[in-house]
């Protein structure tokens, strides 16, 4: 029985003996929390050194990347050498597994965001496009108002905000208006079978070579594409110099004013042919005729159209842009791919 009694006086001292060891360590523990201290202390001035800013350039999304890394690196030798003080280095390999076991699980579990978070990197340093950029991504058009972190921001032609995934922006097609400010137009116009085709041709080139807005070079053309049933496809082009005039109303125009000069030749432009089988009374019909359009046009009235450059939402994406403050990656002035 006596064999069996629980020992209080083995268990007081073993804890005696762990008192002691850790008043022996508490010196070596205050320089390790002194080394980590003074670690953290020089990562912080690193992180604010100008080289980092030298190397980072004027990307604030590289140059903070830049400075936490700096800051981190320092920290974590830091903790080293501390563990090695308090001859510790055992516990580096259990935490590194668990590290490396715990990024493997967030690593599945926010996928979707690291893969956006470094396509932001990746765009930030080619900078694909830049602010107003008349861009196309992934069939989604609109304004390049600014790119973060996770999205690339742009302005739908309807003035509406379109959130697009920096992963889905980089993997995809692009098609950027602007990066070229000479862009092609083009329309067909149906001439009589019995017609002049070249004379047609002529006509509606001398015509755009003379519209407001149209480029001189390259200079429009014309081409026969198709023979219908009735008619035949004459396809006119001409090129704008997006920086001045506006791409639509400049195409507008075009088509309106070559419109205008085929009539005004006596080109035949016929219309599709349909049977039609009137059933109404001849009186509702001679009733509903004997009025007068008040939209027709007066002979010899000359329209003057504004083919600008059409500013409708430049306030909306500076009004954007000033809500992003310095989140935007896009850098106006650098290089682009």
């Amino acid at each position: 029985m006596d064999s069996q009694r629980f020992d209080i006086d083995a268990v007081i001292q073993r804890l005696l003996e762990e008192a002691y060891s850790l008043l022996a360590a508490l010196p070596l523990l205050a320089l390790s929390v002194l080394v980590i201290w003074l670690a953290w202390m020089l990562g912080s001035w690193l992180s604010r050194r100008a080289l980092l800013d030298r190397i980072a350039r004027r990307n604030p999304f590289l140059r903070d990347l830049a400075r936490t890394t700096a800051r981190w690196v320092v920290m974590l030798v830091g903790v080293l050498i501390a563990l090695e003080i308090m001859d510790a280095t055992s516990l580096v390999g259990a935490v590194l597994g668990t590290a490396g076991v715990l990024g493997v699980a967030l690593g599945f579990a926010f996928k979707d965001t690291l893969e956006n978070y470094l396509a932001g990197i990746l765009m930030s340093l080619r900078q694909p496009f830049a602010p107003r950029d008349h861009v196309v991504i992934d069939g989604n058009e609109g304004m390049v108002v600014a790119l973060t972190s996770r999205a690339t921001i742009l302005m739908t032609l309807d003035g509406n905000h379109l959130r697009l995934p920096n992963a889905l922006v980089f993997r995809s097609v692009t098609l950027n208006y602007t990066r070229n400010p000479s862009r092609r137009f083009e329309f067909d116009v149906g001439i009589g079978v019995n017609e002049d085709l070249v004379r047609a041709q002529r006509i509606g080139v001398d015509e755009l070579k003379g519209l407001p807005g149209v480029m001189q070079s390259p200079p429009p053309r014309a081409y026969i594409t198709t023979l219908g049933d009735s008619n035949v496809q004459v396809r006119f082009h001409g090129w704008v110099d997006q920086r001045t005039n506006d791409f639509l109303i400049v195409k507008s125009e075009a088509i309106r004013q070559v419109k205008l000069a085929l009539e005004a030749a006596e080109m035949d432009m016929p219309e599709p042919i349909y049977r039609v089988q009137i059933t109404e009374h001849i009186e509702a019909a001679a009733s509903s005729g004997s009025g007068t359009s008040a939209s027709a046009k007066v002979p010899g009235e000359e329209v003057v159209v504004d083919t600008r450059v059409n500013a409708d939402l430049d306030h909306q994406i500076e009004q954007d842009q000033l809500t992003h403050g310095s989140e935007d990656l896009l850098d106006p002035a650098a290089p682009r791919e």
